[in-house]
C-alpha cells in the first residue's frame, strides 16, 4: 500500500455497480480560467481535484486570483475571487505549468492580451510538445510572444490584440480556446474557422454569460466561430459540473471486457465534441446504454450503462478521431479484445501527447501479447489476443496507465503498472472506483 507507484492487478469476477465519477476536466478547465477573469465571485460545484486542474489553479493564484474551498457537507465547492479582464497581477516569476497542456495552452489566450510581462513553462515532457500552432494565431492578433524553437517556455510581453480570423488546418479545441479567450481582449471580432466542429465547452459557457458569440456552417462545410469583442465585463459563475467522460471511458471499456459485468454512471457530459469513443464502440457491437439527462449550465449531461459483450473490429478515422482524441489508449484495449481487425488513421496528434502514444501502447501492450503495427497517424491492432500479465510502464502518461491497467483486468496472472502515480494527474482515485466495482487492484 505505500509503493504509490507501482499498481498490481489480477483479473477476477464481474464489475458491478454504480460509480459517480469527479468532475469533467475540460469544463474544469475552462470554468477555473473564466471564473478568476469574471467581475464578482464565482461558485463551482464538482471541479475536477487533480493534478493538472491544481496546477490550472497554482498559476491562476500567481496571478492575484483568491480561490477557496467551502467547508459545507455533500458537494463543496470552490470560491473564486475573479479579477476581471483587465485585473491579473504581474506574476513574481514563470508559471510552472508542469506536464499540463491545457493549461499552458488556454492560460496563452489568456495573457496574450494583458499589460505585463510573463512566461509559462513547464516539465521536460512539456518543453517537447508543439506550440507553434498556438503561437502563431496568437501572434496575428497582435501578441508579442517568443518561444524556443516552437516550444515552451512562452514568453509574453505586452500586447494589444486586433480583430483577427483563422484557418486552423485541424480541428483543435485547445486551439480555438486559446484563440477566443484572446478575443476577450481585442478591439474587434475574432474569428475560428475549422475543417469540422471541435469540442465546444468554452463557447457554451460564454453563451451563458451573455457573451456574443456566433457559430455556423461555411459553403464549403467548414465550421466558422466568431466571438464579437465588446469590452463588457464577464458576469460570474454558478456551476455544477458533470462527470467526465474521458474517465468513464476507462470502466466502459472495462465493463465490456470483463465478462457478465455492468457498470451504470450517472452524470456525465454528453457534449457531442465528447462522445466519439461510445460512438467507436457502438461501431464495434459493444452493449452501451444512453439515458439522457437533463442540460447542465447548456452541457448536456446522461447516464451510461455498459454490460460485456463480444467485440468486432472496426475502422477508425476522419472526424471521428477528434472527438474521442483522448481515448485512444483504452480503445487499443478494447480494440485487443475485439474480433478481427481494428485500424486507425488520422491521428497523428497522438504522437505529441504526454506519450508519443501510438509508439507507447505498441511497446507496453505488447509486452502483454497484443500485436499492434503502427503508422505514422495510427496504428492497426489484429484480435483477438489472450493478454498475459506483464510489467508494464505508464511512461509519465496518466492515460496510457490508467488503459494497462484495465488490460491486466483481462490477462492471465499479474499485471504491473510501474510509474503510475501519475494516475493522479486526471483521476486520484481510479484504483479505488475499481475496488468498489469488485476488482482486484492494490497499490
Amino acid at each position: 500500500m505505500s509503493d504509490r507507484k507501482r499498481l498490481r492487478i489480477r483479473s477476477g469476477g464481474p464489475l458491478k455497480g454504480r460509480i459517480l465519477l469527479p468532475g469533467d476536466k475540460s469544463l474544469s478547465h475552462r470554468s477555473l480560467l473564466i471564473a478568476s477573469l469574471a467581475d464578482g465571485v464565482s461558485r463551482i460545484e464538482n471541479c475536477l481535484m487533480a493534478g493538472v486542474t491544481e496546477t490550472m489553479i497554482e498559476c491562476l493564484l500567481a496571478l492575484g486570483v483568491d480561490v477557496n474551498i467551502t467547508k459545507e457537507p455533500g458537494y463543496p465547492a470552490l470560491l473564486i475571487q475573479g479579477r476581471t479582464l483587465r485585473g491579473l497581477i504581474p506574476p513574481s516569476g514563470p508559471l510552472n505549468c508542469r506536464g499540463s497542456a491545457t493549461t499552458m495552452r488556454l492560460l496563452a489566450g489568456a495573457l496574450a492580451g494583458q499589460v505585463f510581462h510573463s512566461t509559462l513553462d513547464g516539465n521536460r515532457r512539456l518543453r517537447m510538445r508543439p506550440m507553434d500552432r498556438i503561437v502563431e494565431p496568437l501572434k496575428a492578433k497582435g501578441a508579442d510572444i517568443r518561444t524556443l524553437n516552437g516550444n515552451a517556455p512562452l514568453m509574453f510581453s505586452p500586447s494589444r490584440l486586433r480583430s483577427s480570423e483563422h484557418v486552423l488546418p485541424l480541428a483543435s479545441a485547445q486551439v480555438k480556446s486559446a484563440l477566443l479567450l484572446a478575443g476577450l481582449f481585442s478591439d474587434g471580432p475574432t474569428t475560428v474557422i475549422e475543417p469540422h466542429p471541435s469540442r465546444d465547452h468554452l463557447e457554451r459557457l460564454l453563451r451563458g454569460l451573455g457573451v456574443p458569440l456566433e457559430d455556423r456552417e461555411d459553403k464549403q462545410g467548414r465550421h466558422v466561430v466568431t466571438l464579437l469583442a465588446d469590452g463588457a465585463s464577464l458576469p460570474p459563475l454558478n456551476l455544477r459540473l458533470p462527470s467526465d467522460p474521458s474517465s468513464a471511458a476507462f470502466l466502459a471499456v472495462a465493463g465490456l471486457l470483463v465478462t457478465d459485468s455492468e457498470i451504470e454512471m450517472p452524470n456525465l457530459c454528453l457534449n457531442p465534441g465528447r462522445t466519439g469513443l461510445f460512438e467507436a464502440l457502438d461501431s464495434m457491437a459493444a452493449d452501451i446504454s444512453i439515458s439522457e439527462g437533463p442540460d447542465s449550465n447548456g452541457e448536456p449531461t446522461g447516464s451510461i450503462t455498459v454490460r460485456s459483450a463480444v467485440l468486432r473490429g472496426a475502422a477508425i478515422g476522419g472526424r471521428l478521431v477528434t472527438r474521442m482524441i483522448d481515448e485512444f489508449p483504452i480503445f487499443a484495449v478494447a480494440a485487443t479484445q475485439a474480433e478481427g481487425m481494428t485500424t486507425v488513421r488520422d491521428a497523428t496528434e497522438l504522437r505529441f501527447k504526454e506519450s508519443d502514444r501510438i509508439q507507447a501502447l505498441a511497446e507496453e501492450l505488447g509486452k502483454m501479447g497484443a500485436v499492434i503495427q503502427t503508422r505514422s497517424d495510427g496504428f492497426e491492432i489484429h484480435g483477438p489476443v489472450r493478454l498475459q500479465g506483464a510489467v508494464v510502464n505508464g511512461r509519465g502518461d496518466h492515460r496510457l496507465a490508467m488503459s494497462l491497467a484495465v488490460a491486466g483486468l483481462v490477462a492471465n496472472g499479474e499485471t504491473v503498472v510501474e510509474e503510475c502515480h501519475v494516475i493522479r494527474e486526471s483521476f486520484p482515485g481510479f484504483p479505488e472506483v475499481l475496488r468498489r466495482l469488485g476488482a482486484d487492484v492494490e497499490w
